[in-house]
């Protein structure tokens, strides 16, 4: 009986010893997962900047000059979280939340919101025309490439107004996509670890403290 309990005492313990070792490399692959997805962040924040600042010197006049966007400060990013506004005025804090809702596969949203923002900006009636159609094109009409997930009655509004469109053509819609990403997406993107280490102050170094 004795020595049962000693063999059941020493399998126990080179269990716990096992479990120990396998939860080494468990913690291991969770540091290189987060690792392997901040980087992941990192790369379509760069594409989606990148194609911002080439879409801003098509339109400038001054397109020799070279735009550089610099990684907010954690102040400054901070500043995203009080409200969702805050965060779309922000080239960085737009191009960031661009990255998230692509990971989340719902990136139609925040692009049918910027199109009808540049939409309502258009003065040229002829271009205004060729705007709304394109937009009905993309992202109202029954399984168009980017749908966006709004009602039925909404769908057949737009398309009775884009016959002569105005600058309100699309604005329920883009109120309901706004809507939806201030109250889904965003506390989501707020929780998420790339804004989490945006947001992260770097330590000052003891020899930078000492300068």
């Amino acid at each position: 009986m004795q020595s049962a309990l000693l063999l059941a005492v020493r399998h126990g313990g080179r269990m716990e010893r096992g479990s120990r070792r396998r939860s080494e490399p468990e913690e291991t692959d969770k540091g290189r997962m987060k690792r392997t997805i901040i980087k992941d962040w990192k790369t379509r924040l760069s594409y989606f900047l990148q194609n911002s600042s080439n879409s801003s010197k098509r339109k400038s006049k001054n397109a020799g000059k070279r735009r550089n966007y610099f990684r907010p400060s954690p102040e400054e990013a901070q500043l995203w979280s009080e409200a969702f506004d805050e965060l779309l005025a922000n080239k960085y804090g737009l191009a960031a939340f661009r990255a998230f809702l692509k990971s989340e596969f719902c990136e139609e949203n925040i692009e049918f919101w910027l199109a009808c923002e540049d939409f309502k900006k258009t003065k040229s009636p002829q271009k205004l025309t060729s705007k709304a159609k394109k937009i009905y094109n993309d992202f109202i009409e029954k399984e168009a490439p980017k749908e966006i997930n709004i009602d039925f009655q909404t769908k057949n509004m737009i398309a009775q107004n884009i016959q002569g469109p105005t600058h309100t053509c699309f604005s329920a819609a883009q109120k309901r996509v706004y809507s939806l990403m201030e109250n889904n997406s965003y506390p989501r993107f707020l929780e998420s670890q790339f804004y989490q280490e945006l947001c992260k102050k770097t330590p000052i170094s003891r020899a930078a403290q000492g300068t």
